[in-house]
């Protein structure tokens, strides 16, 4: 158990917030009570419209509209008709940047975590700070990560498929 991070955490610029999201808690509260804890062993940073890998590279649309909301805030989208992708929204309005959770403890792969964290599209737009199904803790561990391209990107060009966006926790520092 730690302390539930706050919109301060959320609202700076994504490469800040990504280095100090990695090792993190999440907590899932379930419709019976049950508190779940997970570390955040993978991610994946969408830093905006200039990113052709990132959702908000089309624009402001009716599914990216909560990445252009302030920090802390849950996008989720579903993929292949099947899996909820769960993504932290960072940085100031109209700044659309987001942050891919590819993994947690042992569950590999985004549409792995949507499911054991059994998401839906109500969690679009939910606030990590007041929810009371999902927020975020730091127990005062440290991790240290590498950086690693993003997966399964291809669409978006030579240049952003190289990019080290990709975040994989190492250890414990």
């Amino acid at each position: 158990m730690g302390t539930k991070l706050v919109g301060d955490f959320f609202q700076r610029d994504i490469f800040i917030v990504a280095q100090e999201l990695i090792g993190k808690q999440m907590v899932r509260k379930r419709k019976d009570g049950q508190q779940t804890y997970y570390r955040i062993t993978e991610i994946e940073l969408y830093v905006g419209e200039e990113d052709l890998a990132c959702h908000a590279s089309k624009g402001r649309t009716r599914r990216t509209e909560v990445m252009y909301s302030s920090g802390g805030n849950v996008y989720v989208y579903l993929i292949y008709g099947m899996y909820w992708l769960f993504n932290i929204v960072t940085g100031e309005v109209d700044n659309p940047q987001a942050i891919l959770i590819r993994g947690l403890d042992d569950i590999i792969g985004p549409g792995k975590v949507g499911k054991q964290l059994e998401l839906d599209m109500s969690f679009y737009g939910e606030d990590l700070t007041t929810s009371k199904r999902v927020w975020l803790e730091d127990d005062g561990r440290r991790y240290s990560f590498t950086k690693h391209p993003r997966i399964n990107i291809e669409y978006a060009g030579e240049v952003w498929k190289k990019k080290p966006y990709r975040y994989v926790l190492n250890k414990l520092v």
